[in-house]
């Protein structure tokens, strides 16, 4: 019985790990303000991101990069630009029935 508790235990810590970042990610403005550049043009070009947000590159890169490793865009390379995308699936997934079931008690 002790066994399957803590196989339980490694699984929810991976879960709430996951979701840690994922919400860290979100926890900043200008990475919302990103999401948002993203979600109104569906795609965007680095060199749009620096203008559009008053950012130099390199703090721009270290946003994108929060937020890529969180999974919640994607980025493509194209020639010398970098394409940002968001990342549906893991967007959906936060307001989803499975984050929503770790703190229901039905």
């Amino acid at each position: 019985m002790n066994n399957l508790f803590q196989l339980t235990d490694v699984s929810l810590e991976k879960t709430f790990t996951k979701y840690e970042k994922k919400f860290k990610a979100l926890a900043d403005q200008k990475r919302l303000h990103i999401l948002h550049e993203i979600t109104e043009y569906g795609e965007v070009c680095v060199c749009d991101l620096s203008e559009k947000l008053q950012l130099p590159q390199s703090k721009l890169s270290y946003h994108l990069k929060i937020l890529m490793d969180a999974k919640l865009i994607v980025k493509e390379t194209r020639g010398t630009w970098s394409y940002y995308t968001l990342n549906h699936s893991e967007i959906n997934h936060l307001l989803s029935e499975e984050l929503c079931c770790l703190f229901r008690r039905d």
